[in-house]
């Protein structure tokens, strides 16, 4: 599937069955979602630009690279919270944006609710974060945000993704990259991942 990116990683496989069992508790649930979130952001971040940097060690002159991109991550709220941690422990620098979001129940559609964004576009690269992409509805609303903001180069991360919600974000945003853990089967009538792991905001914060 075109810039479709689902990780091969033996540690992906085996942190993401432990987050699928049932009887995980919500302290363990929090820490795989940070662990898997480390490891994806390491792939989705393989073709970011450098710019050189001459530094000294402690011998010689050395002729190195940093990361020339300003990095923002956006969580969709509440989620996506829970993907922070991992994704700066990689990113020290990013700066955190935050756009709530909450899917109606009815019409499964996306509802805004919170956007603190500022005015001008103070990075060049976001990553939007949110665990499951499952109508792909919010993913897509917050991409149409963050293309109003200004923002040029947008990724999506996540750890379970169904093919209607892979769909649905391409259609709305073919150049979009999307960085997950897996592919599901489908989604349900009430449009849950299946298998999936359960609602990942009421398994993080224990309110399930």
């Amino acid at each position: 599937m075109d810039n479709v990116y689902s990780s091969t990683h033996p540690l992906v496989a085996h942190k993401l069955t432990r987050l699928r069992d049932r009887t995980t508790d919500p302290r363990t649930f929090r820490e795989l979602v940070r662990e898997i979130a480390v490891l994806l952001t390491y792939e989705a971040t393989a073709d970011l630009n450098l710019r050189p940097r001459l530094v000294e060690t402690p011998l010689a002159p050395f002729n190195g690279a940093e990361v020339l991109e300003r990095i923002g991550l956006v969580p969709i709220l509440r989620a996506g919270l829970g993907m922070v941690d991992g994704v700066w422990e990689l990113l020290p620098s990013a700066e955190v944006w935050h756009i709530g979001l909450y899917r109606d129940e009815r019409t499964l559609k996306p509802v805004e609710y919170y956007n603190k964004l500022p005015i001008e576009p103070t990075v060049s690269l976001c990553l939007v974060l949110d665990p499951m992409l499952a109508t792909g509805g919010s993913a897509a609303a917050t991409v149409d945000i963050l293309k109003r903001w200004g923002v040029r180069r947008i990724k999506f991360v996540g750890l379970i993704a169904a093919p209607e919600g892979i769909a649905r974000l391409h259609q709305a945003h073919p150049e979009v990259p999307i960085h997950i853990a897996a592919i599901d089967e489908r989604l349900n009538e009430r449009g849950y991942i299946l298998p999936g792991l359960g609602d990942a905001g009421d398994r993080q914060f224990g309110t399930g």
